[in-house]
């Protein structure tokens, strides 16, 4: 390796002395830079110093009141990220006390500085994030009284206006303990069972409308889902199953979704019998992921119960209602030797008269079968929905080597509806599929009675020769 390349075995071998100069050289124009060198020092001189430190930057920021602007943004956020590294990687490994007590602090401070800078694209909200997650290894070896750790949990709960505090209950579970998590509860119980507080500073016309709005009821109901979400995670941790089916309602237990969620605890607590009779009793009129979640748990409490020929049967209709290629899988892995080539006929077939040929052709693609879905395409191209460009682009794209009529089809769908519907913003593209439309025509043989290439494109030409962003854009 060539001795002028940056890496560490060359900068080593310039000296300390060198290297001494280098850094104080380059940390005269960035006050960042000094202030790890700082950090670095002090760390020498152990842990304890070192967190008297950071104690000391923390208190800083948090004093802080001028707003970070997006010229300062990335410094400030290297900043955040340096505290941070300074707690979990130089301090935690020597003093974990401390580490716990800074870290807590460092998480404490996110409302002031989100209240501060603009973090749209969520760079300050990865660090405190970061931090968070932090504290599972850091609070077991934190020398820390698990009722006042409890006591903190709570207050820093109650303070929770910006998530930064989501699931702090499961990461300090193991510090918390029995004790501590029976004290957490008792906070929880004594604020469900106080009376529902009203913002009365709020002007009376406000308050007023409120009312209108049903306000003492949406704040009844706001603290109820609070106190049921804290309580179902001191359950979840503690294991107690019961625990946290007991939060949910008889009407919560209706929906399919909480339904499919209590019964896999069921099932997992050899309550098959208890889970199926749950899923049978939900609401039944629902699409999309409730039912999806609601299919899952059903066929988990049919295996448990050893009623295979059930499962069988309603994952075949899953599919066949769905075509979510997962059922099909489960379903074929089901059937004897043999069986099982002409279930994927039967299910290829099916797809190929499938009511919506979105999802038809999505699950050609997922499964995958190209081949089916080229037969798809050229059957019912009529039905190609052009607006679809998230899903028909990357189809075109793995049918065009093997099947490049059929990718024609999809291309010249989107770039039927950019001009019909006349999406200016879409003529790149579309010039771009008219370009992919020739790089195929040579290996198209027989068309099949849709139009030659030529055909098409005379035929754009006549129907949109006012689009002269478009034919500019091809002719580029």
């Amino acid at each position: 390796m060539s001795k002028k390349t940056l890496n560490t075995s060359n900068l080593e071998a310039l000296g300390a002395q060198r290297l001494a100069d280098l850094l104080m050289e380059v940390s005269a124009g960035s006050a960042d830079i000094k202030r790890r060198l700082r950090f670095e020092l002090v760390h020498n001189l152990g842990a304890s110093e070192l967190a008297h430190e950071v104690r000391k930057r923390l208190a800083s920021l948090r004093k802080s009141k001028s707003y970070v602007g997006w010229r300062k943004r990335k410094t400030f956020i290297k900043d955040l990220y340096t505290q941070l590294s300074m707690i979990t990687d130089k301090i935690a490994p020597d003093e974990p006390t401390f580490a716990f007590d800074l870290l807590w602090g460092f998480i404490e401070m996110a409302p002031s500085i989100y209240q501060r800078v603009d973090d749209s694209r969520g760079g300050v909200g990865e660090v405190f994030e970061q931090a968070l997650e932090q504290l599972e290894n850091i609070a077991p070896r934190a020398v820390i009284d698990p009722n006042t750790l409890a006591d903190r949990v709570w207050i820093a709960l109650q303070d929770n206006d910006y998530g930064q505090w989501d699931g702090v209950i499961s990461l300090t579970a193991d510090a918390l303990g029995e004790s501590g998590l029976s004290n957490l509860r008792t906070h929880i119980q004594a604020h469900a069972d106080a009376p529902v507080e009203q913002n009365t500073q709020d002007h009376d016309a406000i308050q007023f409308l409120r009312q209108l709005r049903g306000g003492e009821s949406y704040e009844a109901d706001r603290k109820a889902a609070f106190v049921k979400e804290l309580l179902q995670e001191i359950a979840a941790v503690s294991g107690d199953t019961d625990a946290y089916i007991d939060q949910y309602s008889d009407a919560d237990l209706q929906r399919p979704d909480i339904a499919a969620e209590v019964a896999l605890l069921w099932i997992d607590d050899d309550r098959a019998e208890e889970a199926l009779e749950l899923l049978e009793a939900a609401d039944s009129f629902v699409n999309g992921a409730e039912k999806q979640a609601w299919d899952s748990a059903y066929l988990a409490a049919l295996v448990a119960l050893g009623r295979e020929e059930e499962a069988q049967a309603h994952r075949w209709h899953c599919f066949e209602t769905t075509l979510n290629p997962q059922h099909l899988r489960s379903y074929l892995k089901g059937l004897p030797d043999f069986e099982d080539v002409e279930a994927e006929d039967k299910a290829k077939a099916h797809v190929l008269t499938y009511p919506n040929i979105s999802p038809a052709l999505e699950f050609c693609l997922q499964w995958p079968d190209l081949l089916t879905a080229a037969q798809l395409v050229q059957t019912r191209a009529r039905e190609l929905d052009g607006d679809r460009y998230f899903q028909l682009a990357p189809a075109a794209e793995q049918l065009r080597t093997r099947y490049p009529l059929a990718a024609t089809l999809l291309w010249r769908a989107m770039i039927d509806f950019a001009l019909d519907h006349g999406r200016a913003s879409r003529y790149g593209h579309a010039a771009d599929h008219l370009a992919d439309c020739v790089s195929v025509d040579g290996d198209i043989t027989e068309y099949h009675g849709f139009d030659t290439h030529d055909d098409y494109v005379k035929k754009l030409e006549t129907r949109h020769e006012r689009k002269l962003a478009f034919w500019a854009k091809v002719n580029a």
